[in-house]
């Protein structure tokens, strides 16, 4: 039910050998060459006839006063009243036409959660299974082609 990236679209563009020196990479935050700055987070599905939502764990661009304000509040207590901050989707996702650069709004969650990301409506496939939801069969679907790679 959650499947993710390790790092944005833009951290696998850097060269292997120079990765170490441009970028600082957690399981949660990625900055690169100190002018992009990324936040990991989860882009829920409604499942309409699960126990819960699907995951994708994506990441999502930031500007830097953004990026900063969250580094400043990322131990803070009452964090989740933040008003959204808003970014691109820098996750290419299989499954679906091209997600990178899709409009997002990153919502801050309580102290120990990441970010909630939800997209821009759009008729993106992924911006309706977002809004509308999808079965255990769709689940079923992707977690074949993910982990078979059919």
């Amino acid at each position: 039910m959650d499947f993710g990236a390790d790092a944005p679209a833009a951290y696998y563009s850097i060269p292997i050998e120079e990765r170490e020196a441009r970028c600082d990479l957690t399981p949660d935050l990625c900055m690169i060459d100190e002018a992009e700055f990324f936040v990991r987070g989860c882009l829920e599905i409604p499942v309409v006839d699960g126990p819960r939502p699907f995951v994708w764990g994506v990441w999502t661009s930031l500007c830097k006063p953004n990026f900063k304000r969250l580094g400043e509040l990322w131990e803070t207590q009452g964090r989740e009243s933040e008003p959204p901050y808003f970014g691109w989707l820098c996750t290419s996702l299989p499954l679906y036409p091209e997600t990178v650069l899709l409009k997002t709004h990153v919502h801050t969650r309580p102290v120990g959660q990441r970010p909630y990301v939800e997209l821009e409506p759009t008729d993106h496939p992924l911006a309706v299974e977002q809004r509308d939801g999808i079965t255990m069969d769709r689940v079923r679907e992707i977690a074949e082609i993910l982990l078979h790679n059919k």
